[in-house]
């Protein structure tokens, strides 16, 4: 897996996106899936970067693997700040209207629909969530 430590800061997005698109790229990836890989990492490195360690500053390690077959990307995404599973919440009830859902967890729900695969632990201090989606 190729490796990318950066502050988990906003302004690191598009270098976290480059680091990803530039290995689809080189593997020939689809527009949609590159989209749909794309949206999935900024939702989730900006959450990090909002609340892992907040107040605080802290960083964010990105990994990002493609091969296999059928050809996939596993990326995964590091920080040692407070623990959280953003699996364990109940899906966004999206028959509701805007008016009465609850906020958050349109995003999760987006990269859960748009990965093949999506999956957390907290392990040695440091959460891990892993999206896969087959190329």
């Amino acid at each position: 897996m190729k490796e990318l430590t950066v502050p988990a800061t906003l302004e690191q997005l598009e270098t976290v996106q480059a680091f990803i698109e530039g290995e689809l790229e080189q593997h020939g990836c689809p527009m949609k899936t590159m989209l749909q890989v794309s949206v999935a990492v900024e939702e989730i490195y900006v959450n990090i970067a909002h609340y892992a360690y907040h107040p605080e500053l802290g960083e964010a390690t990105i990994r990002c693997a493609v091969g296999g077959d059928p050809l996939q990307v596993t990326i995964q995404f590091l920080d040692s700040g407070k623990p959280f599973d953003p699996l364990a919440k109940p899906d966004a009830d999206i028959t509701l209207s805007a008016e009465e859902r609850q906020i958050g967890g349109l995003g999760i729900l987006m990269v859960k629909k748009t990965m093949d695969d999506v999956l957390y632990e907290y392990k040695d201090g440091c959460n891990i969530l892993t999206l896969k989606k087959n190329i």
